[in-house]
């Protein structure tokens, strides 16, 4: 550790709500901020109050060989306004006094930086930052993440953070260091340039179980309940060797088999982007595993490019289909009926089991008949594949949140803890146990 550079921390916060899961979840924007503030000069502390495997803990959480896993979880009281949901609330992650004993460890922290994930995430946001605060009271605190760029007034007013980015971090973390401690180096970075990126620095984690890939960012596609638009306005994209170089990295020197892509759009002008880089995986015969929990889109997957997935070791595909109402009530234009049917054809034939292949249906859409979920559950499972349900969440800055605002039971304006989608926010009944149920044991009902 270099006395003369700051000490900087960074902390990935708990999440408080009524569920939640490991599907190959780690803060990589949080952990990219790392990496470029260590090639800056600066000396890094993380904390992880999500860690699954925190020295603490006494007996295994619950994981699968890929990666996935349960959070350690603590009962604790709702959120004002949602009382009535008949559900536990939990704070998700390592036990509060874990964290205290943590941050008492670190050395004189110069700056703590906090990301924020989901935005009705934000009540375990501010315990965090309420207890850093309590910790290093002269500390000055910045929050950036999705929640403080998708709902940046809120948290400049509630959060308690000292500074809150909105936007891109990797443009603003050097200069807030510099502002803050004065500290000055040069570094060999653009935040514009992705093949220019360190490679995040998972090495502070105490175990490595999979690693998130982000081989581009940004989406070319504008659906309405997405808000990948808003959050990063500019589409980059990596070299194919970039990549690769760091899929080697992590596999050599770590002995990673999963890898999670994190990208929006990866079959996007694949000619240049995806299938260079599946080629050289197979020709350099790297046994991984490969997992898409952001979905593929299914226009983009054609006879070569399902065969290339599955030579390279594509193990879970995950498709963005939304609703097989292909003509009608769709809030995209990514997929059409013949283009679906199109792309199973050529998952199966590339040797993919109905197992593997899932797509993702959208339910409790601002004033969506939950027969059109029902029947999409169906039709999906008579083709073959996997049905995954997945709740909607009204989004701030998407062209659907106006007709989310309106249709909701809650004033979603006013909080974002209304925005949980586990409470089923837009539809006008309320909550409902019996609808949630219906659509697991139907989805279910394939295996």
């Amino acid at each position: 550790m270099n006395s003369d550079s700051p000490n900087i921390l960074l902390i990935n916060p708990w999440i408080h709500d009524f569920a939640a899961y490991d599907f190959w979840a780690k803060p990589l924007g949080l952990l990219y901020l790392a990496s470029i503030l260590r090639l800056y000069g600066c000396n890094i502390t993380y904390i992880d109050c999500l860690n699954r495997f925190h020295p603490e803990i006494s007996k295994n959480i619950y994981s699968k060989q890929d990666g996935r896993g349960s959070y350690l979880k603590t009962h604790i009281p709702k959120p004002d306004g949602l009382y009535d949901i008949p559900r536990n609330y939990s704070r998700y992650g390592i036990l509060e006094r874990w964290f205290r004993k943590d941050l008492l460890a670190v050395k004189n922290p110069d700056i703590v930086f906090i990301t924020s994930h989901m935005t009705y995430w934000y009540p375990g946001v501010f315990e965090t930052i309420k207890i850093v605060r309590e910790t290093f009271p002269s500390v000055p605190v910045v929050l950036g993440g999705i929640y403080a760029t998708l709902c940046h007034n809120h948290a400049l007013k509630y959060s308690g953070a000292d500074r809150v980015i909105a936007g891109a971090g990797e443009k603003a973390v050097i200069e807030i260091v510099k502002e803050y401690t004065g500290f000055s180096n040069s570094i060999e970075f653009d935040p514009d340039q992705l093949d220019s990126y360190p490679y995040p620095a998972f090495d502070l984690e105490n175990k490595i179980i999979f690693i998130p890939l982000l081989s581009s960012k940004g989406c070319p596609f504008s659906c309405s309940y997405c808000a990948s638009a808003y959050l990063n306005r500019q589409r980059m994209v990596r070299s194919p060797g970039s990549l690769i170089d760091e899929i080697m990295h992590w596999h050599k020197k770590y002995n990673v088999i999963d890898f999670a892509l994190y990208d929006d759009a990866f079959l996007t002008d694949a000619k240049n982007h995806a299938i260079p880089a599946l080629e050289e995986i197979i020709k350099k015969d790297i046994k991984v595993r490969f997992h898409t929990p952001n979905a593929l889109h299914i226009r983009e997957i054609s006879d070569h490019t399902a065969k290339l997935m599955y030579k390279a070791g594509f193990e879970t595909v995950r498709l963005g289909l939304e609703t097989t109402l292909f003509d009608k009530n769709r809030h995209d234009n990514k997929v059409s009926e013949f283009e679906f049917k199109q792309a199973l054809m050529f998952l199966k034939e590339a040797g993919f089991s109905k197992k593997q292949i899932g797509a993702y249906l959208l339910a409790g859409l601002p004033g969506q008949d939950e027969r059109i979920v029902v029947e999409s559950i169906k039709e999906v499972t008579d083709s073959g594949i996997t049905p995954i349900p997945v709740y909607y969440s009204p989004i701030p800055h998407t062209p659907l949140w106006g007709k989310a605002v309106h249709c909701s039971r809650y004033d979603l304006e006013s909080d974002p803890i209304f925005t949980n989608n586990s409470i089923l926010p837009c539809r006008k009944e309320g909550f409902s146990w019996e609808i949630i149920s219906l659509l697991k044991n139907l989805a279910s009902s394939i295996n």
